[in-house]
C-alpha cells in the first residue's frame, strides 16, 4: 500500500465515526438481509425509504414469507428490478423458516447458500447485524481502495480478495462503513472534493474535477 491503511481509517474515524461505528452488529439480521437484497442497483436513499415502508407492513420473516408477490412488487417498485426482487425476498424468507427456524445464519457459507445472496450481501449481514469480521465491497469501497492505491483491481470481488490479504481481520468490520460514508460525501465518483479531503495526502491519484478522469500524482 502507498500509505498505512490504518492511518487512513483512523483519520476517517475521527471525522465520520458517528455514522454507524458505535453500533455495528446491532441491526436486525433479517431486515439487514432483505434491505441489502433490495439495494442492488438502487440508490441508498431510495432503498431506505422502500425498506422502511416494507418492514412497517411486513415486520418479520414469517409475515413476508406468506406475502402476495404482487403486493410486494408494488411496495418495492422504486428500487428497480422489482419483479425479481419481490420473488427473491419472499423465497429467502420461506427458506429461512424451512431450514433455519426463521433465523438468519451468521456464517458466510450458509448466507451464500441462500438464493440471490452474493458476497457483498452476506458480508453486510455479518458486519452490520452480527458485528463479525467481513469486508462488504460496493462501488464506494472499490473506487476509494483503488484511488488510494491500496489495490489495483477491476471488480469489487477482486477488491475484496485483495483487501482481505492486505488488511488485518480486526480492521475489516469498519472498512465498509467508513469508505461508504466518505465516498458519498467527499470521494465521489465524478468531481470528488479533493481540496477538502482529509485523506488526500495518502491518495495515490489525483482525480480531475471536471472530467472525472484519474491521473497519477506527479
Amino acid at each position: 500500500m502507498d500509505a498505512d491503511y490504518r492511518t487512513v481509517l483512523e483519520t476517517l474515524k475521527s471525522l465520520h465515526g458517528s455514522t454507524m461505528l458505535g453500533h455495528l452488529g446491532d441491526d436486525d439480521p433479517w431486515q439487514t438481509l432483505i434491505a441489502t437484497i433490495l439495494s442492488a442497483r438502487s440508490r441508498d436513499e431510495t432503498t431506505e425509504v422502500v425498506a422502511r415502508n416494507l418492514f412497517r407492513l411486513f415486520p418479520d420473516c414469517k409475515s413476508l414469507a406468506g406475502a402476495n408477490v404482487r403486493r410486494i412488487e408494488k411496495l418495492i417498485k422504486k428500487t428497480g428490478f422489482y419483479k425479481t426482487k419481490a420473488r427473491r425476498i419472499i423465497q429467502v424468507s420461506r427458506i429461512l423458516i424451512e431450514r433455519h427456524n426463521g433465523q438468519v445464519p451468521n456464517d458466510m457459507d450458509a448466507l451464500l447458500a441462500l438464493p440471490g445472496v452474493g458476497r457483498k450481501t452476506a458480508s453486510c449481514v455479518l458486519v452490520y447485524a452480527f458485528g463479525k469480521a467481513a469486508i462488504p465491497v460496493d462501488t464506494h469501497v472499490h473506487r476509494i481502495s483503488n484511488r488510494l492505491g491500496w489495490v489495483k483491481t477491476k471488480t469489487p470481488e477482486q477488491t475484496e480478495e485483495s483487501l482481505r490479504r492486505l488488511t488485518d481481520e480486526k480492521d475489516w468490520v469498519v472498512i465498509n462503513d467508513l469508505l461508504v460514508f466518505h465516498g458519498k460525501n467527499i470521494c465521489k465518483p465524478v468531481r470528488p472534493l479533493c481540496s477538502i479531503c482529509s485523506i488526500e495526502p495518502y491518495c495515490a491519484k489525483i482525480i480531475g474535477h471536471q472530467s472525472g478522469k484519474v491521473q497519477k500524482k506527479r
